[in-house]
C-alpha cells in the first residue's frame, strides 16, 4: 500500500491510494456493517476498528474525517485502516469525534451511505485483556488456553494452554487489580491445582483441603494481595428438553473460605459456610473493608434448579485480623427484583457495583435473558443498563483502572458465541453504546470456533515460561491448611 501525505492548509490526507468516487448517488440510510461500530463510544488507544459491509457489493471506499485529518481505506472485502495513521487520527480527536463515510459499488454505480460518527473519549482503557479461548458447546473442552491480547493493536499470544499438559482444563484465571504479575488460575485433571503468581513466583497449591466437598473455584483477591477469596461449588449440569435451552448447570453445595497466601491457610467463617444458604462469587471492596458475594437459600437439587435466585450481600472484612464482621447485609433483593444476581464486580474508585441478573441460578451464561444491572453503592438505588444489554445474553464483565469502561461477555451476534464487548461508562452511571473488540480481519469472527471467556483488563503483558510452568505442574500442590 502507498502512502500521500499532503500538508494542505488544516488538512492532513493519509490514507490508501484510490481516489474518491464521483457522481455516487447518495442514500438516508446508514451501511450494514460489521461489526457494528456505527455511533460508538471508544477510547482514544483502541485498535483499529475495521469492518466489513454487509451486501452484494464489489468495491467500497471509506473516508473517515477528524480535526485536521482525513483517512481512507480501500478494500474489496473490509474497511483496513493503518495502524499508525490510526492512532494519529484518534489521538488529535480525543474528546471529539470522528465522521466516517462509506461508498460501495454494485453492478451499476456507486452508492453514498448516510455518514456516521465514532465517539472518542480522552479515557483510556487498559493495554491488556485476557480470557479464555473455549468451544462454545458443553460435551468436549479438548482444546482451550488463555491468552492475552494487546488492545492497542491486534496481537494475540497464548498465557497458558493445555497443549503443554494435555487432557487438562484450565479456568477461573484471576488477576489482583489487573496486575499482570499477580495472577491464578485453576488446572483441572492430571496433575492439576491452583498455580498463584505472586511477587513473581509461581507456586502451585493443592486447592481442595481435607474434608471439604470441592476445590477452590471463583477467585478474587483481596487489594493487599494476601488474601484470596474463593467460592467452593459443587456444581453439576442438566439438559433442557425446550428447543430455546440447551443446558442448565447449578450448584447443588456452595460456600465461600478465605486463602492466606502467606500461611498457606484457608479461613472459614459460619456466616458464609451454611447448610441453609448457597454462597458464591466473592468479591472484594477496593478498600478491602468489605467482601461482597451472592446468596441464596438452598433448594432440593436438581428438582428445584429453576427455583434458586440469588441475594447480592457484603459482610465486613479485617485484612489485620483475617476475620469477618458479625452481620451480613443485603443489598440487592430477590423478593424485589424477582431474579438471581450474579457476578458482582465493584469499579476500582468504588462508586459502582455491574452485576448480571437472570430469572434463576447462578451460571448465566447460558440464560438468555441475562442482562447487566449498574448498583450505586452510595445511594443503594441499581437500574438496568439500557445501551448495553441485547435481546441476548450478557454475561461475564470486569472494570478498567480508572473506572470507565467496562468489558462483557455477550452472545448478541450469533446467540451462541460469546464475544467481548466495551462499553464507557460516565462518573453518574451512564453508559455509551458498546463496540465488539477490534480484530484485523473482521471476518475472524465468522471462522472462528472459539468463544471469549472470562474477560479481564489487564495492565501488561503476562509472561510464564514453558520451563516454569512445567515444573510447577510436575511438583506436588501445597497442602492448604484449614483455620476456623
Amino acid at each position: 500500500m502507498k502512502r500521500f501525505i499532503f500538508t494542505i492548509s488544516i488538512i492532513l490526507l493519509i490514507g490508501s491510494c484510490g481516489k474518491k468516487p464521483s457522481n455516487a448517488i447518495s442514500v438516508s440510510d446508514y451501511p450494514v456493517i460489521f461489526p457494528d461500530y456505527i455511533n460508538v463510544t471508544i477510547p482514544y488507544n483502541i485498535a483499529p476498528l475495521n469492518f466489513k459491509l454487509s451486501g452484494s457489493f464489489k468495491k467500497m471506499y471509506v473516508e473517515v474525517k477528524g480535526k485536521n485529518i482525513l483517512l481512507t481505506s480501500k478494500n474489496k472485502r473490509y474497511a483496513d485502516f493503518d495502524l499508525s495513521q490510526w492512532k494519529k487520527l484518534l489521538h488529535e480527536n480525543a474528546g471529539g469525534k470522528i465522521e466516517i463515510t462509506v461508498y460501495a459499488k454494485n453492478d451499476k454505480s456507486w452508492i453514498k451511505f448516510r455518514p456516521f460518527s465514532i465517539f472518542i473519549k480522552k479515557d483510556c482503557i487498559d493495554p491488556y485483556l485476557s480470557y479464555r479461548l473455549i468451544a462454545p458447546g458443553y460435551q468436549v473442552w479438548s482444546s482451550m488456553g488463555i491468552y492475552q491480547r494487546s488492545l492497542e493493536n491486534f496481537k494475540e499470544k497464548e498465557i497458558i494452554t493445555n497443549r503443554l499438559f494435555p487432557g487438562t482444563c484450565m479456568n477461573c484465571h484471576s488477576f489482583k487489580e489487573r496486575d499482570h504479575e499477580r495472577m491464578l488460575l485453576h488446572v483441572r485433571g492430571g496433575k492439576g491445582g491452583t498455580f498463584i503468581s505472586n511477587d513473581s513466583k509461581l507456586i502451585k497449591i493443592n486447592s481442595k483441603p481435607d474434608d471439604f466437598y470441592s476445590g477452590f473455584q471463583y477467585p478474587c483477591w483481596h487489594p493487599e494481595g494476601r488474601y484470596i477469596a474463593f467460592s467452593i461449588n459443587q456444581t453439576a449440569q442438566v439438559f433442557h428438553t425446550a428447543k430455546d435451552k440447551r443446558i442448565e448447570v447449578f450448584d447443588s453445595k456452595s460456600d465461600i473460605v478465605i486463602y492466606d497466601t502467606n500461611e498457606n491457610k484457608a479461613i472459614i467463617d459460619n456466616k458464609l459456610i451454611s447448610p441453609d444458604w448457597f454462597e458464591t462469587f466473592p468479591t472484594f471492596s477496593p478498600d478491602g473493608k468489605y467482601l461482597y458475594f451472592c446468596s441464596s437459600r438452598t433448594k432440593e437439587m436438581p428438582a428445584e434448579f429453576d427455583k434458586v435466585k440469588y441475594n447480592l450481600c457484603r459482610i465486613e472484612f479485617d485484612a489485620q485480623e483475617g476475620r469477618f464482621g458479625s452481620e451480613v447485609d443485603t443489598l440487592v433483593r430477590v423478593v424485589d427484583t424477582n431474579g438471581s444476581v450474579s457476578f458482582p464486580r465493584i469499579s476500582p474508585d468504588g462508586k459502582f457495583l455491574l452485576f448480571t441478573l437472570s430469572d434463576y441460578g447462578n451460571f448465566s451464561i447460558w440464560h438468555q435473558e441475562a442482562d447487566l444491572y449498574l448498583l450505586d453503592l452510595m445511594t443503594g438505588k441499581y437500574w438496568f443498563l439500557h445501551e448495553v444489554n441485547s435481546d441476548n445474553t450478557e454475561s461475564y464483565h470486569s472494570w478498567s483502572s480508572n473506572s470507565r469502561w467496562i468489558v462483557f461477555s455477550s452472545r448478541r451476534v450469533d446467540g451462541l458465541y460469546t464475544m467481548p464487548f466495551f462499553a464507557w461508562i460516565d462518573e453518574n452511571g451512564r453508559a455509551e453504546k458498546p463496540f465488539l473488540l477490534p480484530q484485523k480481519d473482521p471476518e475472524f469472527y465468522s471462522n472462528t470456533f472459539y468463544s471469549f471467556n472470562i474477560p479481564e483488563f489487564v495492565d501488561g503483558r503476562v509472561f510464564f515460561s514453558v520451563k516454569e510452568l512445567e515444573k510447577a505442574y510436575n511438583m506436588e500442590g501445597k497442602k492448604v491448611d484449614v483455620l476456623p
